[in-house]
């Protein structure tokens, strides 16, 4: 979030720099400086922003290359995609504060072994909040040979998004996104978070991959129509 990110979502709750202000504990001249970008929005105070000013997710703080960790959490996992809306966890809701999804996506697929469950809401994080900083999103997940798993998530994504007759902006940064990762997909052969497959398992996927398994460089039998909450 920039400052004239800032000065937009104020005027949009038709609240005055005086009013933003008092409700962010900031003083009216500080808030000027910030929408006028002679200050800048620390990750504390652009978090805090978010909240008081009902922002969506997209807008809070992305962390700084190299991201994302190499291993995170299942439990917590579960718990950041349940603060975020996702269904499937429903029932962990409140347990944990809001994440931006785009670095819960890439903290996900950087697992090498994901929960099929969690695997499963990787396509829903991605329709759901297809208007992420996918800029990003690409170049963190060149640096972490996450490339092919991302794209293949996308494609998933956009795959369910034509089945349901979508059309727009959407399908639009959806297909942007695919060719933005194709342009640097990786040649080698991945699992889609599953490292701990036997080689007899491997082999079975490997024969009953879909095509788009296979555009991808993937080892995993996952398809569009497997996905029961992206809708």
């Amino acid at each position: 979030m920039n400052g004239q990110d800032f000065k937009a979502a104020r005027q949009a709750r038709g609240w005055t720099q005086v009013e933003a202000a008092k409700r962010l504990g900031l003083s009216q001249p500080y808030v000027a400086m910030l929408e006028r970008g002679q200050r800048r929005l620390t990750p504390r105070l652009a978090r805090k922003a978010v909240r008081v000013l009902r922002l969506p997710p997209t807008a809070l703080p992305l962390s700084e290359p190299p991201y994302p960790p190499a291993r995170t959490d299942p439990q917590v996992l579960a718990e950041e995609l349940a603060a975020l809306g996702y269904p499937g966890f429903a029932y962990l809701q409140g347990r944990r504060g809001r994440k931006n999804p785009a670095e819960l996506l890439l903290a996900a697929l950087a697992q090498e072994n994901l929960e099929a469950r969690q695997a499963e809401a990787l396509p829903w994080l991605m329709l759901k909040f297809w208007d992420s900083d996918n800029e990003w999103l690409v170049r963190n997940a060149k640096l972490r040979d996450l490339q092919n798993r991302l794209g293949f998530v996308v494609t998933l994504s956009r795959q369910v998004a034509e089945r349901e007759g979508t059309t727009g902006p959407k399908v639009q940064a959806l297909q942007n996104l695919e060719a933005a990762l194709a342009l640097s997909k990786l040649a080698r052969e991945d699992t889609f978070c599953q490292a701990w497959l036997s080689n007899r398992l491997r082999e079975w996927e490997r024969q009953n991959r879909s095509d788009e398994a296979v555009r991808w460089n993937l080892l995993t039998s996952w398809k569009a129509e497997d996905l029961r909450y992206v809708v």
